[in-house]
Parts: structure tokens; sequence; C-alpha cells
């Protein structure tokens, strides 16, 4: 059906949840992003993780998401999940290896526990939209105010509210997509 259409076509259909442009963005473009990913993870079961896990973000922020050229969205996206996971696993790593290390004290677990939830919190702030991100960053790490904010980016109290609710509701929503992490290091401890 969008065979011969531009990616704009695409975008513009996509975003009224056409899920026949869904599946030729991903006929059309799958094979590279697997490309991007292998190169990346050298893994191709990690590669076709991170491609499946791109197309699946697409399609559910379909209705919000900013494209001005398709491919290089997508190219992004790619290296950017590759970057996030790699960052994840790496830090699972870390969390498997003191748990395995017998000499560390209860006191060290917490604190690399701790320190990847903070982590994961701030690169999953990085994904909020920017003013949301901000608004998030001003109160939630520099300890500022609803006013302070407001007045800092020249926008309403209630806008400032909007935003932190929406930044919060997000990042609960991804704490709870690692629960059964937590629930792992609470019982391999």
């Amino acid at each position: 059906m969008y065979k011969g259409d531009n990616d704009g076509v695409l975008v513009d259909a996509l975003r009224l949840g056409d899920k026949a442009a869904m599946s030729e963005i991903y006929h059309r473009y799958w094979r590279k992003l697997l490309a991007i990913a292998l190169n990346q993870t050298k893994d191709k079961n990690a590669a076709e993780e991170i491609v499946q896990s791109v197309l699946v973000y697409l399609w559910d922020k379909r209705e919000t998401i900013q494209i001005d050229s398709l491919p290089n969205y997508l190219a992004s996206a790619i290296k950017y999940t590759f970057l996030t996971t790699y960052r994840l696993e790496r830090r699972r790593n870390e969390i498997a290896y003191s748990i395995h290390n017998p000499g560390q004290s209860e006191w060290e677990y917490e604190k690399i526990y701790a320190r990847f939830l903070e982590e994961f919190i701030h690169s999953e702030a990085d994904k909020l939209p920017e003013k949301c991100k901000l608004v998030f960053q001003y109160s939630r790490i520099e300890g500022k105010n609803n006013a302070e904010i407001a007045a800092e980016l020249n926008i309403a109290e209630k806008t400032v509210e909007a935003h932190l609710t929406k930044a919060l509701k997000s990042l609960r929503l991804s704490l709870r997509d690692i629960g059964l992490l937590v629930f792992l290091f609470l019982l391999y401890k």
C-alpha cells in the first residue's frame, strides 16, 4: 500500500495509527537497523532485541514522536538503545559481581544498588521531552520548588506541575518494568 511513498507519508500515516504504514516501515528498514545494531552489539540475538525494542517504541509513541528524517531517527534510536542497554547490562554485571563477592558488606550492596537506581533514573529522565526533563532536573536533582522552576523557565506553575507529574509517571512505569531486577537482587543478596 505504501511501497512507493516517501518517508514523510509513512510517518504521517503512522501518527494516525495506520498499521500498514508501520508494516512498511518495518519492511523498509529492519535489515538496515539490524546491521547497525549488529555492528554495535556483535551479537545477533541482542541486535534483534534492540531493533524490536526500537520499532515497538516507535509504534507506542507514534502520536507524540517528532521525526524529521525517518532513517536518521531510527539509526539514532538503535544507537541510543544499544548504549542504554549496554549501560544497564554493565550495572547488572557489577551488581552480580558484588553479590558473589563475599567480602562485601551489606552497606556496599546498598551503595551499588542505590547507584544503579540513580543512574537508571537519570537515563530514563534523559528520554523525557526537553521541558519535562528540565522541570524534573530542577525539581528532583537541584531541589528547586515549583515557583522557582516556573520563574527560571518562564512558564506557569501549573505547567511545571503538569511536566513534573508526567515525568514522575514515566519514571514510575520504568521502575515498575525493572521490578523483577530488584526482586532478583533482593532474592540473591
